[in-house]
């Protein structure tokens, strides 16, 4: 049976870990939208007696101890990862870095988690918990990608004008997903019928979350046709593309859900729309620069063979 390298292993690694995490978001959906919020009434145990859940809790108890055991399943990819990334020959400071801070946000995650239950599920520490898994799908995204890559220093392959484009694109889609949240905090579907709202208004917040949206999609098709126009290499124009369909993909899905009254299953593909929304944001920056990799070199263009003597003359 043939083995795996070490960076091959890292990198499947490192792509279980995003994975895990965009899982975590969806499944955190579920418990939401199922209203099973405190299906587990408390933390860290489900009930004041048990860990686990008890056949009395019936499926909600069920529904929100299946997220907390992906959780700790999320933690332990997480710590292979980091040991894989320890173990890599040649040792690569980013990797072990990258890969300690995608561990570190795991019982981060479990502490908001708690608190989250604590408070009845306040709707902002909710929210603080979809922003941190937002952070972390950025972290392992970021991991992944470096496993594919060296340590030489990054290179731009478009101009300045184009980057800054870029950045701006990137932060009005940060705020598009900030915005989504607290309108979810001002929705219907609070993970329990007596968790308490944000008391914000749910139009006007919705209103500023479409205006946000119709912002975003502007600057991203700016930025498709501007890299077009500029000759920009084919990954950086195609992540680009890719960024505009996936938004406009999640739009549909937004105002389809908005307009029929907030249906469970659309909500829930919101969520995970809005997972992949970051993620083709974060590949379009990404497709704006490489690492060069130093070919290799081989001992006969490192060390020159000695000329020969000259000839003599008997």
């Amino acid at each position: 049976m043939p083995s795996v390298s070490e960076p091959t292993l890292l990198r499947r690694l490192a792509l279980a870990s995003l994975v895990a995490n965009i899982g975590l978001v969806v499944t955190g959906a579920a418990v939401r939208l199922t209203g099973s919020g405190l299906g587990c009434p408390t933390w860290p145990k489900c009930t004041d007696a048990s860990y686990t859940t008890t056949r009395e809790m019936g499926v909600h108890g069920v529904i929100e101890f299946g997220n907390r055991l992906l959780g700790i399943a999320l933690g332990l990819i997480a710590l292979a990862t980091f040991v894989a990334a320890l173990w890599h020959k040649p040792r690569r400071r980013p990797l072990i870095l990258l890969s300690l801070a995608a561990g570190l946000g795991i019982p981060g995650q479990g502490v908001i988690g708690g608190i989250t239950v604590l408070t009845d599920l306040n709707p902002w520490v909710v929210g603080l918990h979809f922003l941190l898994s937002m952070a972390l799908i950025s972290v392992t995204w970021a991991l992944w990608q470096r496993t594919k890559e060296g340590d030489a220093p990054t290179r731009a392959l478009v101009a300045p004008p184009l980057r800054h484009l870029a950045v701006l694109t990137a932060l009005v889609s940060a705020a598009v997903i900030v915005a989504g949240v607290i309108v979810t905090g001002s929705g219907p579907h609070a993970g329990d019928e007596d968790a308490k709202r944000n008391g914000l208004d749910p139009a006007t917040i919705s209103q500023i979350h479409a205006d946000l949206v119709f912002l975003l999609l502007g600057l991203s098709v700016a930025l498709w046709f501007a890299l077009r126009a500029a000759g920009a290499p084919a990954p950086a124009i195609r992540a680009a593309a890719v960024f505009v369909a996936v938004e406009l993909s999640q739009g549909l899905i937004g105002f389809v859900q908005y307009f029929t009254h907030l249906p469970v299953i659309l909500v829930a593909a919101h969520m995970l729309g809005a997972c992949l929304v970051w993620v083709a944001t974060l590949n379009t920056l990404w497709r704006l620069r490489d690492r060069p990799t130093p070919a290799p070199t081989s001992p006969s263009t490192t060390a020159a063979e000695p000329a020969p003597a000259p000839a003599t003359v008997a």
